[in-house]
Protein backbone atom coordinates (compact mmCIF):
# COMPACT_ATOMS: atom_id res chain seq x y z
CA UNK A 1 0.00 0.00 0.00
CA UNK A 2 1.04 3.26 -1.22
CA UNK A 3 0.99 5.76 2.18
CA UNK A 4 1.14 9.48 2.28
CA UNK A 5 2.43 11.52 5.44
CA UNK A 6 1.94 15.60 5.21
CA UNK A 7 2.76 17.72 8.18
CA UNK A 8 2.56 21.37 8.80
CA UNK A 9 2.97 23.39 11.45
CA UNK A 10 -0.08 25.76 12.12
CA UNK A 11 -3.73 25.18 10.60
CA UNK A 12 -3.77 28.39 8.39
CA UNK A 13 -0.55 26.27 6.01
CA UNK A 14 -1.49 24.40 2.64
CA UNK A 15 -1.40 20.52 3.03
CA UNK A 16 -2.07 20.25 -0.62
CA UNK A 17 1.39 21.18 -2.48
CA UNK A 18 3.49 18.31 -0.31
CA UNK A 19 1.96 15.77 -2.52
CA UNK A 20 0.56 17.27 -4.87
CA UNK A 21 0.19 14.58 -7.95
CA UNK A 22 1.53 11.36 -5.58
CA UNK A 23 -0.46 8.98 -5.91
CA UNK A 24 -1.28 7.47 -2.37
CA UNK A 25 -4.18 5.02 -0.95
CA UNK A 26 -4.10 6.39 2.52
CA UNK A 27 -2.99 9.87 3.97
CA UNK A 28 -1.83 11.22 7.61
CA UNK A 29 -2.19 14.73 8.15
CA UNK A 30 -0.28 16.25 11.23
CA UNK A 31 -0.43 19.85 12.45
CA UNK A 32 2.42 20.15 14.67
CA UNK A 33 5.41 21.23 14.78
CA UNK A 34 8.51 19.24 13.60
CA UNK A 35 10.62 19.84 16.69
CA UNK A 36 10.00 16.30 18.16
CA UNK A 37 8.38 12.92 16.79
CA UNK A 38 5.14 13.18 19.44
CA UNK A 39 2.65 13.74 17.03
CA UNK A 40 -0.95 11.89 16.89
CA UNK A 41 -0.96 11.36 13.34
CA UNK A 42 2.63 10.01 12.93
CA UNK A 43 2.27 7.55 15.49
CA UNK A 44 -1.21 5.98 14.05
CA UNK A 45 0.99 6.22 10.80
CA UNK A 46 3.29 3.99 12.53
CA UNK A 47 1.09 1.79 13.75
CA UNK A 48 -0.76 1.12 10.27
CA UNK A 49 2.05 0.52 8.08
CA UNK A 50 3.09 -3.12 7.43
CA UNK A 51 5.86 -5.11 5.72
CA UNK A 52 5.72 -4.52 1.72
CA UNK A 53 3.88 -1.10 2.12
CA UNK A 54 5.47 2.68 1.18
CA UNK A 55 5.51 5.74 2.77
CA UNK A 56 5.74 8.92 0.76
CA UNK A 57 6.96 12.19 2.21
CA UNK A 58 7.40 15.57 0.40
CA UNK A 59 10.99 15.85 2.10
CA UNK A 60 12.83 14.68 5.08
CA UNK A 61 12.14 18.02 6.71
CA UNK A 62 8.01 17.12 6.72
CA UNK A 63 9.29 14.19 8.78
CA UNK A 64 11.52 15.14 11.49
CA UNK A 65 13.57 18.62 11.88
CA UNK A 66 16.63 16.69 13.84
CA UNK A 67 18.62 14.09 12.87
CA UNK A 68 18.42 11.68 15.48
CA UNK A 69 14.32 11.79 15.20
CA UNK A 70 14.58 11.25 11.12
CA UNK A 71 16.79 8.49 11.36
CA UNK A 72 15.50 6.60 14.17
CA UNK A 73 11.89 7.19 12.27
CA UNK A 74 13.49 5.83 9.14
CA UNK A 75 15.26 2.74 10.66
CA UNK A 76 11.63 2.25 12.57
CA UNK A 77 9.63 2.04 9.02
CA UNK A 78 12.96 0.00 7.23
CA UNK A 79 12.86 -2.14 10.26
CA UNK A 80 9.00 -3.33 9.47
CA UNK A 81 9.59 -3.89 5.89
CA UNK A 82 8.61 -0.40 4.88
CA UNK A 83 10.18 1.76 2.04
CA UNK A 84 10.69 5.27 2.68
CA UNK A 85 10.38 7.29 -0.17
CA UNK A 86 11.27 11.51 0.00
CA UNK A 87 10.08 12.89 -3.27
CA UNK A 88 11.85 16.25 -3.25
CA UNK A 89 15.28 14.61 -2.40
CA UNK A 90 14.08 11.69 -4.73
CA UNK A 91 15.80 9.23 -1.73
CA UNK A 92 14.51 5.73 -1.33
CA UNK A 93 15.13 3.86 2.06
CA UNK A 94 14.34 0.17 2.38
CA UNK A 95 16.81 -0.93 5.26
CA UNK A 96 19.45 -2.61 2.96
CA UNK A 97 20.82 1.25 2.01
CA UNK A 98 23.97 1.78 0.43
CA UNK A 99 26.71 3.64 2.57
CA UNK A 100 25.91 6.54 0.33
CA UNK A 101 22.09 6.49 0.96
CA UNK A 102 22.72 6.08 4.56
CA UNK A 103 25.41 9.21 4.11
CA UNK A 104 23.21 11.27 2.17
CA UNK A 105 19.99 10.72 4.84
CA UNK A 106 22.74 12.19 7.60
CA UNK A 107 23.63 14.93 5.41
CA UNK A 108 20.00 15.94 4.46
CA UNK A 109 18.76 15.42 7.99
CA UNK A 110 21.69 17.54 9.24
CA UNK A 111 20.98 20.22 6.77
CA UNK A 112 16.79 20.37 7.86
CA UNK A 113 18.40 20.18 11.84
CA UNK A 114 20.47 23.32 11.19
CA UNK A 115 17.43 25.29 9.45
CA UNK A 116 15.19 24.73 12.09
CA UNK A 117 18.02 26.08 14.52
CA UNK A 118 18.14 29.18 12.10
CA UNK A 119 14.69 29.88 11.90
CA UNK A 120 14.52 29.84 15.81
CA UNK A 121 17.65 32.51 15.71
CA UNK A 122 15.66 34.35 13.53
CA UNK A 123 12.26 34.77 15.79
CA UNK A 124 14.54 35.43 18.64
CA UNK A 125 16.33 38.01 16.52
CA UNK A 126 13.50 39.27 15.34
CA UNK A 127 11.27 39.85 19.10
CA UNK A 128 14.75 41.56 20.61
CA UNK A 129 14.47 44.22 18.01
CA UNK A 130 11.11 44.39 18.11
CA UNK A 131 11.15 44.57 21.94
CA UNK A 132 13.54 47.81 21.45
CA UNK A 133 11.91 49.48 19.26
CA UNK A 134 8.60 49.22 21.63
CA UNK A 135 6.48 47.22 19.21
CA UNK A 136 6.95 43.37 20.54
CA UNK A 137 3.95 43.02 23.31
CA UNK A 138 4.11 39.33 23.55
CA UNK A 139 1.16 37.13 23.78
CA UNK A 140 -2.48 38.61 24.57
CA UNK A 141 -2.76 36.76 27.62
CA UNK A 142 -5.53 33.92 27.40
CA UNK A 143 -7.52 35.30 30.04
CA UNK A 144 -8.81 38.60 31.50
CA UNK A 145 -8.11 39.94 34.88
CA UNK A 146 -11.45 39.23 36.34
CA UNK A 147 -11.19 35.83 34.67
CA UNK A 148 -8.15 35.08 36.49
CA UNK A 149 -9.64 36.12 39.84
CA UNK A 150 -12.90 34.03 38.73
CA UNK A 151 -10.58 30.94 38.25
CA UNK A 152 -8.12 31.23 41.41
CA UNK A 153 -11.85 31.35 43.20
CA UNK A 154 -13.63 28.51 41.92
CA UNK A 155 -10.09 26.66 42.02
CA UNK A 156 -9.92 27.55 45.68
CA UNK A 157 -13.17 26.38 46.08
CA UNK A 158 -12.03 22.87 44.96
CA UNK A 159 -13.58 22.70 41.26
CA UNK A 160 -11.74 20.27 39.44
CA UNK A 161 -8.61 21.84 36.97
CA UNK A 162 -9.88 20.10 34.20
CA UNK A 163 -12.92 21.17 34.01
CA UNK A 164 -12.30 25.03 34.89
CA UNK A 165 -10.03 24.21 31.89
CA UNK A 166 -12.98 23.13 29.66
CA UNK A 167 -15.18 25.89 31.42
CA UNK A 168 -12.61 28.53 30.34
CA UNK A 169 -11.16 27.31 27.09
CA UNK A 170 -8.24 26.54 27.90
CA UNK A 171 -5.24 23.67 28.57
CA UNK A 172 -5.12 22.76 31.97
CA UNK A 173 -0.94 23.61 31.93
CA UNK A 174 -2.72 27.13 31.63
CA UNK A 175 -4.93 26.50 34.46
CA UNK A 176 -1.96 25.40 36.26
CA UNK A 177 0.49 28.91 35.08
CA UNK A 178 -2.53 31.00 35.53
CA UNK A 179 -3.24 29.68 39.18
CA UNK A 180 0.30 29.45 40.58
CA UNK A 181 0.94 33.41 39.52
CA UNK A 182 -2.34 34.16 41.88
CA UNK A 183 -0.32 31.98 44.43
CA UNK A 184 2.93 34.41 43.98
CA UNK A 185 0.62 37.34 43.92
CA UNK A 186 -0.84 36.33 46.81
CA UNK A 187 2.21 35.91 48.89
CA UNK A 188 3.74 38.90 47.77
CA UNK A 189 0.73 40.85 49.27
Amino acid sequence: MRVGYVRVSSVDQNTVRQLDGVDVERLFVDTASGKDSARPQLDELLAFVRDGDTVLVHSMDRLARNLDDLRRLVRTLTGKGVRVEFVKEQLTFTGEDSPMATLLLSVMGAFAEFERALILERQREGIAAARQRGVYTGRKPALTVDQARELAARAAAGERKSDLARAFGISRETVYSYLRTAEVAAAAS
